[in-house]
């Protein structure tokens, strides 16, 4: 969509959001009995047939934080589609934009600057306008960003897309944003960036309330880069201009929000949302079993029949994810391809998949799933061989191997890694076939994990993946692979310059070309192996009778369909 002199409109485009409302401070035991009182309260008077507009969904980890600009995960982002709106929202059911915020759009041939018609009539929960100078506010709010604030671990997306900061000129691609009346604004890049539309459509990138941001010091993070704390505006004062407006947050046990009675666009059926924090995959399970939830995500792959079975809703997602066996090259053995390479042959994927994936997972042979511009069918790939993995580690002065640790995180389910646990016992079993001898190095997801793998060089092998957010090449191999990154430890300035280029064309053929070589640069390199596109499911209560499942998980609550 952000094709050179390309305009996009959106006619009357309406993305139906619901709501909810809440109030909630109760100890963890108490919580049945609490979402069971404040369902009688909205199921209508006597002899009335109401449907229940309390919605109880099952989180597998807080929130990271209630400022998506600084977050990167999952569970963040869920809560912040509610809330947030950007410029830019999602095709329903697919990864491809479509207006939001934004009404239409308008890209120069250049692809340096972007007009956008704004939605007229809107406003931030706060009452604060959204107009043209709310849109600038935010994108300068960016740009200016320093210190701790410009961390791989705070501003994650913001670094990967945009590259630099004001204190960074050089490196950036945004560089201003003009405010035509109060609802025009042209945004201005220093560079092209081909995905720049589509990247619009991240929680990330959400328009948040200038008035909040500054009341409530949204920039004041506290710690260290490696750990860095939140402010007050992100642990409990987001306003954005979404269906439902924040109400609670009890760490550990729920998070509130409710209906924004003002909201623009259309409410669905729900009025009061509670996500639970449940972080085990059985106790999720038992949890909607027992009637306490409405449902759930990341379905452990050994439910699935069983609850279908059991007349439960399994909404399937089609798989838009990569889960990968990170190789950190500051570890000295792992900066050696060699031994890269025999721990490509000495990993089974069939096997992995088949005995810890959900049912539709496919094999990973590269960063991007086959419906991505620039997959490679040619790739070069390495098969499952034990034996060619021994000659390359005694070739490599380890014949009797060696020892290194293996990062996993614990108590978490993500869309590409339902079950981390199951997934790294599998991975230490063939590994040790091979003679590498992996010392377990669980954490807590956040923030502990993505703090030490993201954020510090401390780790070895690791397990990660991602959930792509747009259907764009630069979103996968770009944010992994587009410049050094502690995760990986390498410096490979050949690569991030193809990348580099490769985003910054605007010829869609062309792109792809690059994209293919750039996937085999990638595969002869081998920073990190490619495992497998897992196919995520939620499970639901039958009263759900229609979920807006979305391979990037752009699911708002409005459009939630309830029976009695």
């Amino acid at each position: 969509m952000s094709n050179r002199g390309t305009s996009v409109r959106g006619a009357g485009f309406a993305r139906k959001r619901a709501a909810l409302t809440a109030g909630f401070s109760i100890a963890a035991l108490l919580l049945t009995g609490c979402v069971q009182s404040q369902r009688e309260e909205n199921t209508g008077t006597e002899g009335e047939a109401a449907v229940d507009s309390t919605f109880v969904f099952a989180a597998s980890s807080d929130p990271k934080s209630l400022d998506p600009a600084f977050a990167s995960d999952g569970e963040s982002f869920r809560v912040s589609r509610q809330i947030f709106e950007g410029l830019v929202g999602v095709e329903p059911g697919t990864a491809d934009p479509a207006p939001l915020l934004a009404e239409s759009w308008e890209t120069a041939e250049d692809g340096l600057s972007t007009v956008f018609q704004l939605k007229e009539g809107v406003t931030f929960h706060d009452g604060t306008p959204f107009n043209a100078e709310a849109v600038c506010f935010n994108f300068d709010r960016w740009y200016n960003w320093t210190g701790i604030q410009q961390a791989e671990t705070t501003s994650y997306y913001y670094g990967s897309l945009f590259r630099g900061f004001a204190d960074s000129p050089e490196n950036a691609v945004y560089e201003s944003c003009e405010a035509n009346g109060d609802n025009e604004v042209t945004v201005n890049l220093a560079k092209p960036f081909a995905g720049f539309i589509a990247a619009l459509s991240l929680p990330a990138f959400a328009m948040q309330s200038p008035t909040a941001l500054e009341e409530f010091t949204a920039d004041e993070i506290g710690g260290t880069a490696e750990a860095p704390s939140l402010s007050e505006y992100a642990l409990g004062h987001p306003v954005g201009t979404g269906p439902f407006k924040f109400d609670s947050w009890d760490v550990g046990q729920q998070l509130e929000l409710s209906i924004f009675d003002d909201y623009w666009g259309e409410k669905g059926q729900i009025t009061k949302t509670i996500f639970r924090i449940i972080d085990d995959p059985q106790a999720r399970r038992q949890a909607l079993e027992a009637g306490d939830i409405d449902g759930y995500d990341l379905v452990a792959p050994a439910d699935t029949q069983s609850l279908k079975d059991a007349g439960y809703n399994i909404t399937p997602r089609d798989p838009f994810t990569i889960l990968y066996l990170g190789m950190n090259q500051a570890v000295p053995e792992l900066k050696d391809p060699k031994v890269r390479e025999a721990i490509a042959h000495a990993i089974d994927k069939d096997a992995l998949v088949s005995q810890t994936l959900p049912e539709g997972t496919k094999v990973a042979t590269q960063f991007i799933p086959e419906v991505v511009d620039g997959y490679n069918e040619d790739v070069t790939t390495y098969d499952y061989d034990p034996e060619r993995a021994k000659e390359l580690l005694a070739e490599a002065g380890f014949p009797d191997g060696f020892d290194v640790t293996f990062n996993y995180p614990t108590n978490v389910s993500r869309p590409y890694m339902p079950t981390p646990e199951q997934v790294f016992t599998n991975l230490q079993a063939q590994l040790s076939e091979v003679g590498i001898t992996v010392n377990p190095a669980p954490a807590a997801w956040s923030p502990d994990y993505l703090n030490q793998v993201q954020g510090t060089p401390d780790h070895g092998l690791h397990l990660l993946g991602w959930t792509g957010d747009y259907n764009d090449t630069d979103n996968f191999i770009g944010v992994f692979f587009g410049q050094e990154k502690l995760e990986f430890g390498f410096d490979n300035p050949e690569l991030f310059a193809a990348l580099d280029e490769a985003r910054g064309t605007s010829d869609r053929d062309q792109q792809t070309e690059m994209y293919k070589e750039i996937n085999e640069q990638i595969a002869e390199f081998n920073p990190a192996i490619p495992l497998a596109h897992p196919a995520p499911s939620l499970a639901f209560a039958p009263r759900v009778t229609s979920y807006p499942a979305s391979p990037v998980n752009d699911e708002v609550f409005t459009d939630i369909e309830l029976s009695e």
